[in-house]
């Protein structure tokens, strides 16, 4: 890959203004319009030489003989590099943070939060929270729904909820239920999930609780509430109609993006694992990430690029990001995942 030192001024320039025309048009940038148009004076045949020059780089590519010049990977590569070198942070703005502060829950939080990147970047957007050893378990409820069931209720650090619904061999009176409850949140609230269980199961194998009912019974509904909340990586996906739309129409590198290519991201997306993943993979920091093309590992994803940024509010990590063809936006894209994810490590902060 050629760096941007390797360019001289005239060069970076050119190649910017072809980058920017063509994510905007779709369409292959001649040497004459880019004489006219890039502001620097240049002739049709200067500009051919530069863009011979690019060429030759890798940097851009000539699809037909008589055709206008497209960028490479390596082209976008160089562009994104000068968007991020360039960018100032923008404070997103304050009817999204007012909007996010509405969530109730994490999930629910990065449900809303994958709607708006989809929303602003008209692309796929995703939001993205890795499991977490460090839940807490904040307090438990026990609650009768009948004479053999009890609804079992977990909350956990970071508005994690969760509800196991209990066959009982016996029927449990609601005072009853209300001391077994607070005994277990005097005695295990704040420990992480996984020492919460390995307590309680220490507990319950205790001698001295065998001649307590009451709380060896509490110790049997918390044990069972709590093997239901297990922490795993969660993952929202949003937006996947907008790309399809454009492969459809001409908002898409149709020589790249084709429906075939389509639908193996799609299956990537239903495959959420996979997809997470990937993501792991590529996220290594707090900050944004670009990863463009080809320079990704999966073939599925070469069509693509992935804009990425991650956040850590001090407890939990996560990542938000849009996936769109290479001929996206990557200015509205970098500004949009950027503002989204400090907005988002605000929320969770003031949470």
């Amino acid at each position: 890959m050629t760096m941007a030192a390797d360019l001289t001024d005239r060069q970076r320039r050119i190649l910017a203004r072809l980058v920017s025309e063509y994510i905007e048009q779709g369409e292959p940038v001649s040497s004459s319009w880019l004489a006219e148009h890039s502001g620097l004076g240049l002739s049709s045949a200067t500009v051919r030489n530069i863009l011979a020059r690019l060429e030759e780089q890798g940097l851009v590519r000539q699809p037909h003989t008589s055709a206008g010049r497209t960028p490479t990977d390596a082209g976008y590569r160089l562009y994104v590099d000068w968007l991020l070198n360039a960018r100032r942070r923008l404070k997103s703005a304050d009817g999204l943070e007012t909007r996010l502060r509405r969530s109730g829950t994490v999930t629910d939080l990065l449900e809303n939060v994958s709607h708006e990147l989809a929303m602003a970047s008209q692309q796929i957007a995703f939001a993205m929270t890795p499991a977490s050893q460090t839940v807490r378990l904040r307090h438990i409820t026990f609650v009768s729904l009948d004479s053999r069931r009890v609804l079992v209720t977990v909350v956990a650090t970071g508005n994690q909820v969760t509800h196991k619904v209990i066959d009982t061999p016996e029927e449990y009176e609601m005072a009853a239920l209300e001391q077994a409850a607070q005994y277990i949140n005097a005695e295990f609230a704040g420990l992480t999930l996984h020492e919460a269980r390995e307590a309680i199961v220490a507990r319950m194998h205790e001698e001295r609780m065998i001649y307590d009912v009451l709380l060896t019974r509490a110790l049997q509904l918390a044990q069972t509430g709590l093997d239901e909340v297990t922490p795993e990586e969660t993952l929202h996906v949003q937006g996947a109609s907008f790309l399809f739309e454009g492969a459809l129409g001409s908002s898409v590198d149709r020589e790249h993006v084709t429906l075939e290519t389509l639908r193996a991201l799609f299956k990537l997306l239903e495959e959420k694992h996979r997809l997470v993943e990937l993501l792991t993979s590529y996220i290594e920091a707090d900050g944004l990430t670009v990863v463009i093309g080809s320079e990704h590992t999966s073939p599925d994803m070469h069509p693509f690029s992935l804009v990425a940024s991650s956040f850590n509010d001090g407890q939990r990590t996560g990542t938000v990001g849009v996936i769109g063809p290479t001929r996206m936006r990557y200015q509205r894209a970098i500004t949009v995942v950027d503002g989204v994810s400090q907005a988002v490590a605000r929320v969770l902060e003031g949470n």
